[in-house]
């Protein structure tokens, strides 16, 4: 356990930041898993409405650190083109 008041802050923060880190990456996963599921069921309409609310929790992801810049943009690039496809 830490001894000096600024360790036993550290540990504080760190708890907290912890905290939100955990929540901002479920959020994340759980809007890719519903982008995934409208893109499988073959719903464009669902899809196409998805997928802003989905980039925007992606950037803001990767803004924060939660996810790397180059995954943020695979994520984007995979998701978008498989909606063109299922709109053509």
């Amino acid at each position: 356990m830490a001894n000096t008041y600024s360790a036993l802050k550290r540990v504080r923060q760190t708890e907290r930041r912890t905290e939100v880190n955990r929540k901002n990456k479920t959020r994340l996963r759980h809007q890719i898993r519903a982008m995934r599921r409208a893109i499988t069921a073959k719903d464009v309409k669902v899809a196409s409405e998805l997928l802003p609310q989905t980039f925007s929790v992606i950037d803001r992801s990767a803004k924060s650190g939660i996810i790397k810049k180059n995954t943020a943009a695979r994520y984007k690039s995979k998701l978008h083109l498989r909606v063109k496809a299922l709109a053509a």
